[in-house]
């Protein structure tokens, strides 16, 4: 991999936003179980592993950073479905089974356009709300 490309996105990532590192997690996950999909394609036993487990590894961090304690109930039920997708995952990796891929991989696309949607909706919220701020600031 070029140097240069590889320094932008360690940088990109290191400076990044906590919405924004969620949804390049999001990507990393989505990303995995394609090329799974396609090493499967392929009876590349080493590739589908490898992308099950980096996938696996993801999920992972997501169970490790849901906050139950101040999440309250969405916490609790966003963690138990990382559960699900992490348990389904070992069962597709040791039975190579594409099935159970395509329904992780159903759920995490559909969970980052959900993720992706509520950030936009607060950071126009945060906007419009600074807006206001702004325009208060100039009436006094």
């Amino acid at each position: 991999m070029n140097p240069y490309l590889k320094q932008y996105q360690k940088n990109e990532v290191e400076t990044a936003s906590p919405e924004k590192i969620l949804i390049l997690l999001y990507d990393g996950a989505i990303q995995f179980l394609n090329k799974a999909k396609i090493a499967m394609e392929q009876k590349n036993i080493p590739e589908i592993h490898n992308n099950i487990i980096g996938c696996e590894n993801i999920i992972m961090e997501f169970i490790n950073t849901v906050d139950e304690e101040n999440g309250g109930d969405f916490a609790v039920r966003i963690k138990a479905l990382y559960e699900y997708f992490y348990n389904t995952l070992v069962q597709a990796n040791m039975k190579k089974d594409g099935t159970k891929i395509d329904e992780v991989l159903k759920h995490l696309v559909e969970l980052r356009a959900t993720w992706k949607q509520a950030i936009a909706m607060v950071n126009s919220q945060k906007a419009a709300v600074a807006a206001g701020a702004d325009s208060q600031d100039y009436e006094g």
